[in-house]
């Protein structure tokens, strides 16, 4: 219980830290509160908690929350995703590729869920916050801990399997992509050679009559 404490102080403090330092950032987001700012003279972190205060309102009685919610999963990770690919450091690398394919796993699991799910007017809360907890930055956070658990763990237990299956499909998908390429082809070739036999007689049928034309003509 105490350990347990003892992380989310841990991952509260982390939070803390990077919102501090993303509203010191120049950037778009901070503009924005800094205009805001100067017209009420609200400082920037009340701003920025009132805003994630209406954004859990608005996931709870919101129209269109399930939009705003995957915006939340996505927007984010997407930034910094692109960041970590320009940086030189390869640790953000990994660490957003494991976000992603937890990210993946989740929304394969959550299209069977839910229609089960979808009417409780706390899940897209619930969603959001296990999104967050993904992406929070700390080295225990939800992408880690289930890729680290779960995703892993049955990945090496099938990845035979898995590579076979794989290896099969694609060996059937080149077989069939090659015939049917062969047989545009071959259907190609077979059109050219079936186009001059039928023009050859209608040349034919056409010569008697331009004759009989020009032997009226002169007489």
């Amino acid at each position: 219980m105490l350990t347990a404490k003892l992380h989310l102080t841990t991952m509260f403090s982390k939070v803390k830290e990077r919102v501090e330092k993303f509203l010191s950032e120049k950037n778009f987001v901070t503009d924005c509160l800094g205009k805001i700012e100067e017209k009420t003279g609200i400082k920037k972190r009340i701003l920025a908690i009132g805003a994630v205060s209406i954004t859990g309102l608005y996931l709870v009685f919101g129209y269109g929350a399930s939009l705003l919610c995957n915006l939340i999963g996505f927007v984010y990770p997407a930034y910094f995703s692109i960041k970590a690919i320009e940086s030189p450091n390869k640790e953000d690398d990994t660490k957003w590729l494991t976000y992603w394919v937890v990210y993946g796993v989740f929304s394969v699991a959550e299209f069977f869920s839910d229609i089960f799910l979808y009417w409780c007017p706390f899940y897209y809360v619930g969603k959001c916050l296990f999104l967050l907890w993904c992406m929070a930055p700390v080295s225990w956070n939800g992408s880690q801990f289930l890729y680290m658990r779960v995703v892993r763990p049955f990945f090496l237990k099938h990845e035979a399997a898995v590579d076979s299956v794989v290896n099969d499909l694609s060996g059937k998908a080149m077989t069939a992509a090659e015939s049917v390429t062969r047989e545009v082809l071959q259907t190609l070739v077979k059109n050219k050679r079936i186009l001059p036999a039928e023009a050859a007689p209608k040349e034919l049928t056409d010569t008697p009559t331009g004759e009989s034309s020009s032997n009226d003509k002169s007489q």
